[in-house]
């Protein structure tokens, strides 16, 4: 049984589908409102550069009878037809009511490239408000205060730049006007070419996001370079930037790496977590590559697009000069690289190969008098060598050396070479013909050598970020276990709040981390000296504890006292200290809890704070007393699976140690991958939490103990909307129901989860030729459907841009199996989504797809679409009936051989 199309975003038949933003990049009509023949003004520049437009073409100014020898319209209600984008150039005080004439006649799209809005302050503020009213949801806009949009295939410059771009393959997006028309003059020279050029404004309306899904879809962009200043809506960008990095590469050079870190909070996590910093953990979980100069932003589109990715960090160094090749080792170790530990088999050869004062290592030196069979040899060892990730080639021009001849060799040498090559041709014209071999072979070649080095550094950081994105999680909590526990923690924060306190109590503390099955330190509460005394006795020999006590009015700890369990008087002089520093009527007692001491294990931190722009941040690495001086941490965003949990152990210096070190044994690494994960749906699922320290988390091969924790939670004066949200949308339980079947058996339909590629791979097999060519409109081939990186992108879904749910139940056997799969993808630039569902072959007819598309409506109206559409093969003439029973209205369309079936919700 089985509806719609190919899954929009997911499935290897994606296509493109016509939106609004067409209109920004490929309108067929433009207006330009504010076109003008006064010399060096905006509206002259964008006459002359609109002139050159291919499809219908009109100017307003209702004070010139004529701009350039065109005809002028005093409004944009006077062209006789109908406009898709107007370019406004007029006052900024003129806009709101030009906007309210565009909505009016039907305009789709506007670019606003008059300046005087929020930039100039409050005057400016009321302006945008006006210009977001007028629109009505019915008009996208680009700006304002921008230097327009450039489209060089569709031959559209609607930009005031003195020059226009190249076609080519390369999206470029910028915050700053200046820096557009810098770029495109330096691409012009280079002969860079570009398939889009935004210079974005203030995005008042159309954002990051939006960009990125337009080219994502757009066949002629091959990667997407940005230039931000500020990053809008991150929900958006990361919902976008996830989706399209898989399969483009988005580069992204952000200023404001100095901004002062975060305000110093009451936890250490909050005193460790920068913007700057969280910005780097929020585009590594888009897959997004940061870099750091313009340099580097064009040079990783080259790249990208001509070498293939490293599989790991390991890069072998050849060159004719040891000083280059130094220069290059730095930058690549500090980049986040490393050089190949060159093995036995290659270094026996290369000494074969090369004079014997070569350098017997990595990097490779070939000496100043190398010809190009020396050179080409030694590139093809390296690069064949089993420990090397790739390769760099670094050529200096000496009096012996054949520049041309040494790159035609190397060519050669590694034609069937499957790992990345770069190449370092140094100098000037006596290397420009063996530079100009390279290229065309495909191989980068940079003017110096670390540069290329911190280019394959980057190269490596591209298939991090795509490994995150493309790995199987294990499935580390059952999407519905431990709910009634995990309630518990959210009674301890409400009793807390109710209380008055925010800074919860090491007892609360400590029953909140077992609601999520986080081990904690043993505690003891006395409410007398002679019970602090006994307890002390029973909490055994490590030889000290920690006292503390509660008020009634605060529940907040105060003192806290080392003393020797096996001193009875200590303890009572502990307990007298600590109830003369409180009121007598306050007075609850004291908590003894047993320290635990190192011995093999290992101290660290795990913590969450908020971030004005990300919500909340989760912290990891060494921790103990001096972890603000280390400062040896790593962040990330929740929700984790155990892969995201696993890439954020692997970051910190300390991760080397928990691999065992001197003899000592590893810790649990599985244990700890699966507490984080508890700990990040801690902080999701209880967002009353503000900060929260685990420090220490003592890890050893033992297991895992929470020595020390606290929390801070938001005052209850805080509402629930207000309360800061993961930008990134967690599981959504609501969507998990247990369900009985048709034959009596239990089954449960929830959302896909990550973990679930095995399971779908099984479902797969169950589906006969007749129905996979129903669902996907040809017989698409077993092996395609079950695709590791499609079936990620099926399973690993942004919820906030698709819902997919399924039906699982036991088999004979008693395991889990997967036997429907509904999915609801939202169309990019429209308020709608498209439908379909797969049932297993032995499940149709059991009314199966008749709850699941009834579910997926349900979704659609908490969504807030507008409608819902999937297309149906005329010959399924079940599926058609199964629309209509919902309550869809199906059209035939016998041209096309398919049925429309469209409902407005």
């Amino acid at each position: 049984m089985i509806i719609g199309k190919p899954e929009r975003a997911h499935d290897i038949l994606r296509q493109t589908r016509r939106n609004p933003m067409q209109a920004i990049f490929r309108p067929r009509s433009v207006a330009l409102i504010g076109a003008s023949e006064r010399e060096h003004s905006v509206g002259l520049a964008l006459a002359r550069n609109l002139s050159g437009f291919v499809g219908e073409m009109w100017f307003v100014n209702p004070l010139s009878a004529e701009v350039l020898g065109r005809k002028t319209f005093s409004s944009i209600k006077a062209i006789p037809s109908r406009v898709e984008l107007a370019v406004i150039a007029t006052p900024a005080k003129l806009v709101p009511a030009i906007i309210r004439e565009c909505v009016a006649a039907g305009v789709t799209a506007a670019i606003i490239i008059s300046a005087g809005f929020k930039e100039i302050g409050s005057e400016g503020c009321e302006l945008e408000r006006q210009i977001m009213e007028a629109t009505r949801g019915k008009l996208r806009i680009v700006g304002p205060n921008c230097l327009g949009v450039l489209s060089p295939h569709y031959g559209l410059n609607a930009t005031f730049a003195a020059h226009s771009a190249e076609r080519g393959s390369v999206a470029f997006i910028s915050q700053s006007g200046a820096l557009c028309t810098a770029i495109l003059d330096w691409s012009l020279r280079d002969r860079v070419g570009f398939s889009a050029f935004v210079s974005i404004g203030s995005m008042l309306d159309v954002g990051w996001g939006d960009l990125i899904d337009w080219l994502g879809d757009d066949p002629l962009t091959k990667s997407i370079l940005i230039y931000m200043e500020s990053i809008g809506d991150p929900r958006a960008f990361l919902s976008a930037a996830r989706e399209v990095a898989q399969t483009k590469p988005i580069i992204v050079i952000k200023v404001g790496r100095s901004e002062a870190a975060a305000k110093a909070a009451a936890s250490h996590t909050g005193s460790l977590t920068g913007s700057d910093a969280v910005l780097d953990a929020a585009f590594r979980r888009a897959g997004v590559l940061r870099v750091a100069t313009i340099g580097e932003l064009f040079n990783m589109a080259e790249v990208l697009a001509k070498q293939p990715l490293p599989r790991g960090p390991r890069l072998a160094i050849v060159t004719n000069a040891g000083g280059p090749g130094a220069l290059a080792t730095d930058l690549l170790v500090s980049s986040g690289g490393s050089l190949a530990p060159l093995s036995e088999a290659t270094m026996t050869r290369l000494s074969e190969t090369l004079p014997p004062q070569w350098s017997h290592g990595n990097p490779v030196d070939v000496l100043g008098d190398a010809g190009p069979d020396r050179f080409a040899e030694a590139v093809k060892l390296a690069t064949h060598d089993e420990t090397s990730d790739g390769t760099l080639v670094i050529l200096t021009p000496q009096a012996m050396t054949d520049a041309a001849a040494s790159a035609g060799a190397i060519v050669e040498a590694v034609r069937d070479s499957t790992k990345p090559l770069l190449a370092s041709w140094m100098g000037g014209d006596d290397v420009l013909v063996g530079r100009r071999l390279l290229n065309e072979a495909g191989i980068p070649t940079f003017n110096y050598p670390d540069t290329a080095a911190r280019a394959f550094a980057l190269m490596w950081r591209r298939t991090e970020n795509l490994r995150a994105l493309y790995e199987t999680p294990a499935l580390v909590v059952a999407a519905n276990a431990n709910l009634a526990q995990r309630n518990d923690a959210r009674v301890v924060i409400n009793e807390a709040l109710n209380a008055g306190t925010t800074l919860l109590s090491k007892s609360e503390c400590n029953r909140i981390l077992r609601a999520y099955d986080i081990p904690t330190n043993e505690a003891l509460l006395a409410t007398t000296v002679d019970e602090a005394v006994a307890h002390a006795r029973s909490l055994g020999l490590p030889v000290v504890a920690k006292l503390h006590s509660a008020t009634i009015t605060h529940k907040t700890e105060v003192g806290g006292v080392k003393l020797d369990l096996r001193d009875d008087d200590a303890v009572r002089r502990a307990w007298n200290d600590i109830q003369s520093a409180v009121r007598e009527q306050d007075f609850l007692g004291v908590t003894l809890e047993r320290m635990i001491a190192a011995g093999d294990g290992y101290e660290l931190i795990l913590g969450s704070s908020q971030d004005a722009q990300f919500g909340p941040v989760l912290l990891f690495g060494a921790g103990g007393q001096l972890v603000e001086v280390f400062k040896d941490h790593v962040l990330g965003l929740p929700p984790l699976t155990d892969t995201l949990a696993r890439r954020m152990i692997e970051r910190p210096r300390i991760s080397a140690a928990l691999r065992g070190v001197r003899g000592r044994a590893p810790v649990d690494a599985v244990a700890l991958e699966q507490l984080m994960v508890r700990f990040s749906e801690l902080i999701i699922e209880q967002s009353r939490i503000k900060e929260m320290d685990i420090n220490p988390l003592l890890a050893t091969p033992r297991g895992l103990i929470a020595l020390d924790v606290r929390i801070v939670l938001h005052p209850a004066n805080v509402s629930d909307a207000a309360l800061p949200h993961s930008v990134i949308r967690p599981y959504p339980l609501a969507y998990v129901e247990a369900v009985a079947l048709r034959d009596g058996s239990r089954a449960v339909v929830r959302p896909i989860r990550p973990e679930d590629e095995p399971l779908i791979v099984a479902f797969h097999r169950t589906l006969s030729e007749r129905s996979v060519y129903y669902r996907y409109f040809n017989a698409l081939k077993f092996d395609e459907r079950i695709a590791h990186e499609r079936l990620v992108r099926i399973c690993y879904i942004d919820y906030d841009r698709e819902m997919a749910l399924v039906i699982e139940r036991a088999d004979t056997e008693g395991k889990p199996e997967i036997i429907a799969v509904a999915r609801l993808s939202k169309l990019h630039g429209v308020n709608a989504a498209e439908f379909s569902i797969t049932i297993s072959d032995a499940w149709q007819k059991h009314g199966l797809g008749t709850d699941l598309l009834s579910r997926l409506v349900k979704i659609g109206r908490e969504e807030g679409l507008a409608s819902i559409s999937a297309d149906i093969l005329t010959e399924n003439s079940g599926m058609q009936a199964l629309a209509r029973k919902v309550g869809f209205k199906v059209k035939t369309d016998y041209e096309e051989g398919v049925c429309r079936a469209e409902m407005e919700i």
